[in-house]
């Protein structure tokens, strides 16, 4: 019974059963320009970038897909944000009910069994905080299109829309042929697509909590604390490196003035944790931005929200756990309240799993390809991350590579969820334990 109910196998069948309708979707003679069909292959990327809200393209959004095709990829993107925000929240509610943890930060219950209402809460305010949170975006953005950039008002709409959803639901897809290349003089325009892209990726437990109690946090719960920690560090450091290394390149932001320099750095910042749009070419930024990016990418996002990587929570526990062994400590603390040894373990599995197989497809798509290391690993590393970032290989890998890439979406958004809560419930009390015996390290 209890394996029926196993969070990873809801998540992994619920992904692949919407990849299969939005390829089948895709594969529709009205879901492109023109006259021809899709290919087989391009809507099974497609769907498969648009369910795992990761955002890398085989052909051009706005000039292959039909204004039919371009709907069900951003229908596709709901759900995929959607149903990876559900179920990982859900998931998480289970695993506080199973490892006696504070369900309260999940959602507003004192039972200590999952349920019908419970599950039906979660679902509807979900569901209730991410359309509230698009619609306020998708105003935004379409007063910004009518009023500086001289749209129609219905074009200005549907594209305000689109990328209301996309940002959000951290994917990266975008309407537009130079993705958001032609806004990168429109502060406005830009800081607004960060903002629904912070608050997607930071994860609905999170977001719940902190519109609670934004004003008291030293009443944060653990999980909170160190996601909003580690984003904010993250983003202030990737705001600055990348500053430093791109405000002087003629090809990316030379030339962009204070102001629209420091949100262009921002906005680069921001896109690592998975969301991949672009307002400067990616393929000219600089190896050192390019590297830095490629650590940004893996980190990724809040747990239970729409981003990717192994998280800024695995990541956040990992450096609580150098800081302390570099201390002398005997437990890994975190404020008031100490991080059990699972917990510890779990990160620094998830963390070597994920970097186990991003070796292994690195190396396959070496294989397959002639392209530079630098380009390949920044590519293995933003379809595992569900980021959608691109050097520009993408649509010019050849099929067998592009299967890789389609493996490396779905494994990167249903694997650090399914990883974890496999994990999790498998932790058993032992009746033994072996005589200690210590061993050199490094």
């Amino acid at each position: 019974m209890r394996r029926n109910l196993h969070p990873g196998q809801v998540v992994a069948v619920a992904f692949a059963i919407a990849i299969g309708v939005g390829t089948l979707l895709l594969s529709l003679p009205w879901a492109v320009t023109g006259e021809r069909s899709s290919a087989p292959m391009d809507a099974l990327f497609t769907a498969t970038s648009a369910v795992c809200v990761t955002g890398l393209t085989v052909v051009g959004t706005s000039t292959y897909w039909s204004g039919f095709g371009q709907v069900v990829i951003m229908l596709l993107i709901q759900v995929g944000g959607l149903g990876i925000m559900t179920l990982a929240t859900l998931a998480a509610l289970l695993l506080s009910h199973r490892l006696g943890l504070r369900s309260s930060l999940i959602v507003q219950t004192e039972s200590k069994a999952m349920s019908r209402g419970d599950v039906r809460q979660v679902m509807v305010r979900v569901a209730r905080f991410s359309l509230i949170t698009e619609a306020v975006v998708a105003v935004i953005l379409t007063g910004q299109l009518v009023l500086r950039h001289g749209e129609a008002f219905p074009q200005a709409v549907y594209h305000g829309v689109f990328h209301a959803v996309s940002s959000f639901n951290n994917a990266g897809f975008s309407t537009y042929s130079q993705n958001l290349v032609p806004f990168a003089g429109d502060p406005v325009f830009l800081l607004t697509i960060c903002a629904a892209i912070i608050i997607g990726g930071l994860g609905f437990p999170v977001v719940f909590e902190l519109l609670r109690s934004w004003r008291r946090p030293g009443t944060w719960s653990v999980l909170t604390r160190v996601t909003v920690f580690v984003t904010t560090a993250l983003l202030v450091i990737g705001t600055v490196v990348i500053g430093i290394a791109e405000l002087t390149n003629p090809l990316t932001m030379k030339g962009s003035g204070l102001v629209d320099g420091g949100a262009l750095a921002f906005f680069t910042a921001v896109q690592p944790r998975t969301a991949g749009f672009n307002a400067v070419d990616v393929g000219a930024l600089r190896p050192e931005t390019l590297f830095f990016t490629d650590l940004l990418m893996f980190i990724g996002g809040g747990s239970a929200g729409t981003a990717g990587g192994i998280k800024v929570t695995t990541f956040g526990v990992l450096v609580y756990v150098v800081w302390s062994q570099a201390r002398g400590e005997a437990h890994v603390n975190v404020g008031r309240r100490r991080i059990p040894t699972s917990t510890q373990r779990q990160a620094i599995s998830l963390t070597l799993i994920a970097m186990g197989l991003l070796g292994i497809a690195t190396f396959a798509l070496l294989s397959l390809t002639r392209f530079p290391f630098e380009a390949v690993l920044f590519e293995a590393i933003s379809a595992f991350a569900t980021v959608g970032l691109s050097t520009g290989i993408t649509p010019v890998l050849p099929v067998d590579a592009q299967v890789v890439i389609v493996l490396l979406m779905f494994v990167g958004r249903v694997g650090p969820l399914t990883v974890a809560s496999a994990l999790a419930l498998r932790q058993r009390q032992q009746r033994h334990s072996l005589p200690e015996e210590r061993m050199i390290v490094g």
